[in-house]
C-alpha cells in the first residue's frame, strides 16, 4: 500500500498558493485587471445597455382588469 507524503502535498500546495500569488501581484503591478472574463476585441463597439432599449409591456398585461 502507498503511504501518502503528507509534508510533500503541503509542500506542492504552498508552492502554488506563492506562485498565484506572485503572478496577482505582477498583473496588479503592470495594470493587468483581474479576474476570469474575456477580453473585449473591439472596445469602440456599441453596447446596449437596459436604459438603452425601450420595451413596452403588452397591453393585455400591462393593467390589471377589475372583472
Amino acid at each position: 500500500m502507498v503511504k501518502i507524503n503528507y509534508g510533500f502535498e503541503k509542500r506542492r500546495k504552498e508552492m502554488e498558493k506563492k506562485r498565484k500569488k506572485e503572478e496577482k501581484k505582477k498583473a496588479k503591478a503592470e495594470g493587468k485587471p483581474s479576474g476570469d472574463y474575456d477580453i473585449v476585441e473591439n472596445p469602440d463597439a456599441v453596447v446596449e445597455t437596459p436604459e438603452d432599449t425601450e420595451e413596452t409591456p403588452p397591453a393585455d398585461k400591462a393593467t390589471p382588469s377589475a372583472e
